[in-house]
């Protein structure tokens, strides 16, 4: 079946660097979009970037020049690298396969950026 496992995340201090990892398994990596989602607590989960299965990346407005997502097929991973963290990007950051009717999700990494 269908596994995303994300790794990477952790603590940092403000204006530091985090890179978050996303392998997957169970189903053609190279055929899916991949994303980035975000809940920080008692707000809704968000989109922070996604990059199609032609490689094309699509940050959101809020990390644009700050994150950068990138994908390696031959590895079936998925990358975010966070630069510039601010307080505000403190979330649980979810890794997300996506095509077709086929939609899922990684259980989930903590980011803590603090000031």
């Amino acid at each position: 079946q269908v596994q995303l496992v994300e790794s990477g995340g952790g603590l940092v201090q403000s204006g530091g660097s985090l890179r978050l990892s996303c392998t997957a398994s169970g189903f053609t990596f190279s055929s899916y979009i991949m994303g980035w989602y975000r809940q920080a607590p008692g707000q809704s989960r968000q989109l922070v970037a996604y990059i199609t299965a032609g490689n094309n990346a699509y940050p959101a407005d809020s990390v644009k020049g700050r994150f950068t997502i990138s994908r390696d097929n031959a590895k079936n991973t998925v990358y975010l690298q966070m630069d510039s963290l601010k307080p505000e990007d403190t979330a649980v950051y979810y890794c997300n396969a996506r095509r077709l009717q086929s939609n899922n999700w990684g259980q989930g990494i903590q980011v803590t950026v603090s000031s």
